[in-house]
């Protein structure tokens, strides 16, 4: 079964990127509040799966936003940039990742929840969530986009320009929607944005808070709707955008820039702009993960007497030395000639696999050179100990 995708924090949390760390905190507060599992024990096993699930995603998002170092690397990179810091653990509630559950909730509301005991001690919280609601601003959708990039730009990053066709703000009504600015209160919701609705439950009267379904959180509706976008605030135009990608990235992987995705309407959130990386092959290397490896091939007599040798490397070119009786499969490490980790310290390394060519056709005169040879002592086989192992020229692959 594939892997659930993470959903962006910003939009776990109902919050975007500007918000403040107490709106952030709030927001978090809500979401515990809400999807607390204590809350859900009479609940079907979907539900409680569905809650629980929630709560842990709200933390993970909230342990990122609320922290100004982490939240900076997700800001600029996306998850790319948490390198499985925040990722979430299977270990149940008491902490998951690097991050304990307990603290966060210390944090936000004084103490933790107490999991063995119900939802008691949060009572005072009960209903102030629609009298503290505001009106919703509509978060555009993200994009996604495809950028290839040679190993030169991989291992010393790069920028670039792209132009992409999306959503923005409607110039006539300036996002508004309404062709002559001018709106109405909601009837529904009465300007808060939120219909509340009062239930009884096994931990007394409640109230949840949902998005008005008639203005769609705004808490206004328009009167006159705008002739060029009708009434959405938003018209398809094209924007170049300027993509800062780290040195070390790889296939596959994806970098996330904020706010530019599709504009929100009515003057909503931006939606993000995802950019997969696609990794141009190389006629010369071969990579895996930070470390290049290139094939080098000698002759027999190379092989034999030694010789020094001119290989590629991402910065250009090196001479390595090739000792007397070098056999084929030899590797050798040139230490600091790989890639860059990516949101990492350090430089990878460069393999050279030593092959040594052996010719498919010779003249008649070479024959006889080497039948000659193939009398003498040296050219009849005799492996050492090591030489005879697999293990050990795998040993030397890693060492």
């Amino acid at each position: 079964m594939a892997e659930k995708q993470k959903r962006d924090y910003y939009e776990v949390l109902g919050v975007s990127k500007t918000s403040t760390p107490d709106e952030i905190k709030s927001a978090y507060r809500k979401a515990a509040l809400k999807w607390h599992p204590d809350k859900w024990v009479n609940g079907t096993d979907a539900e409680k799966k569905t809650a629980e699930e929630n709560f842990k995603e709200a933390s993970e998002a909230y342990s990122v936003l609320s922290d100004e170092n982490k939240k900076a690397r997700y800001d600029r990179y996306g998850f790319a940039g948490m390198d499985g810091s925040s990722a979430s653990g299977g270990g149940g509630f008491s902490g998951f990742g690097d991050f304990d559950l307990n603290d966060i909730l210390n944090s936000v509301f004084g103490r933790g929840f107490d999991f063995g005991g119900g939802f008691s001690g949060f009572s005072g919280f009960g209903g102030g969530g629609s009298s503290r609601g505001g009106t919703v601003r509509q978060r555009g959708s993200n994009l996604r986009v495809k950028v290839k990039l040679n190993l030169s730009e991989i291992a010393h990053g790069t920028k670039k320009k792209i132009k992409v066709s999306k959503y923005v703000s409607c110039t006539h009504c300036h996002g508004s929607g309404s062709e002559d600015g001018s709106t109405e209160t909601c009837p529904t919701c009465h300007g808060r944005g939120q219909v509340v609705q009062t239930v009884n439950s096994f931990f007394g009267q409640m109230q949840t808070a949902s998005v008005c379904p008639t203005c769609g959180g705004q808490g206004t509706v328009i009167k006159k709707k705008c002739t060029h976008c009708g009434g959405e605030g938003i018209v398809k135009g094209d924007e170049i955008i300027d993509i800062d990608i780290p040195a070390g990235v790889g296939e596959g992987m994806q970098l996330t820039v904020r706010g530019k995705g599709n504009a929100g309407p009515h003057n909503g959130v931006n939606g993000d702009l995802l950019v997969l990386i696609e990794e141009e092959a190389h006629p010369d290397f071969e990579r895996d993960e930070s470390t290049l490896i290139y094939n080098l091939f000698i002759t027999i007599p190379e092989a034999i007497m030694g010789t020094q040798a001119e290989v590629p490397t991402v910065d250009g070119k090196v001479r390595v030395k090739i000792a007397p009786g070098t056999q084929s499969g030899k590797v050798l490490r040139l230490r600091g000639k790989g890639l860059p980790v990516v949101n990492g310290y350090g430089v990878g390394d460069m393999l050279v696999n030593v092959n040594v060519w052996v010719p498919k056709k010779v003249s008649k005169e070479e024959e006889q050179l080497l039948q000659q040879l193939a009398q003498s002592p040296n050219f009849k086989p005799n492996p050492t100990a090591d030489e005879k192992s697999f293990f050990s020229k795998i040993k030397d692959y890693f060492n």
